[in-house]
């Protein structure tokens, strides 16, 4: 086991307080962009199967890079007490290195620069963190029925509109009382002409009542008659 007092920065900047390791290859003799082109196919994979596809890419970083797994790899076992088969790739990357520039002669004395670029590969392994029980939920208790009482409900409230005899048991329903009556119409007032006589309007006359002879007025004229005729004789 690694002692914790002789911890390197390069590790506290890479993982901090978590269980891991890593491994570098610096001044690789190819450019950043060749190497990030292979390391992109494994990154978040697990071990085995990261060096599996490693093995047997055609590109020429995947050499270098298989190698770089496998000491990383080999720190955890050696160093951290872990297992290959529980370590996934939790960081990869390719970083720029040192470019050599070098001169290719050319035309009438010319020369032109040739610029060899290098990379630094880092590799950063990790355990599988181990999934937490799911917290067991609570059934819900049957909620608690009501008691039944043996009190039986409330009568409606009786209506002052009937009355109840008890020795009869009969309904007595109150009498109707008859409306009052509608006020009559109002008469339509007399309109006043321009000589300033009142004039009713016709529907007033229609409505006025006829006064007609009763029995008595009649045999009282019928004898003023015939007293008249007996005079003249």
């Amino acid at each position: 086991m690694r002692d914790p007092e002789k911890i390197s920065a390069r590790r506290r900047a890479l993982l901090g307080d978590r269980a891991g390791s890593f491994a570098e290859t610096k001044y690789l003799r190819m450019s950043a962009t060749k190497v990030r082109r292979v390391i992109d196919l494994v990154r978040g994979q697990d071990v085995n199967s990261a060096l599996a596809i490693l093995r047997f890419a055609p590109q020429a970083a995947a050499q270098p890079a298989y190698k770089t797994l496998a000491s990383a790899v080999a720190n955890a076992e050696q160093q951290e007490g872990l297992e290959a088969d529980d370590l996934f790739i939790s960081a990869i990357f390719a970083d720029e290195g040192v470019t050599l520039r070098r001169i290719r002669p050319r035309a009438k004395g010319s020369a032109s620069r040739i610029l060899k670029r290098g990379a630094h590969l880092t590799v950063v392994v990790e355990p599988h963190e181990a999934p937490e029980p799911e917290p067991k939920k609570a059934t819900p208790k049957a909620a608690a029925k009501p008691a039944k009482t043996d009190a039986k409900p409330p009568k409606k409230a009786e209506t002052e509109d009937v009355v109840e005899d008890k020795d009869d048991k009969t309904a007595v329903e109150p009498v109707e009382t008859p409306s009052k009556a509608k006020p009559a119409a109002k008469k339509a007032a007399p309109k006043k002409t321009a000589a300033g006589t009142n004039e009713t309007s016709s529907s007033d006359e229609a409505e006025a009542p006829k006064a007609k002879p009763t029995r008595a007025k009649a045999a009282k004229a019928t004898k003023a008659d015939d007293s008249d005729e007996s005079k003249e004789a």
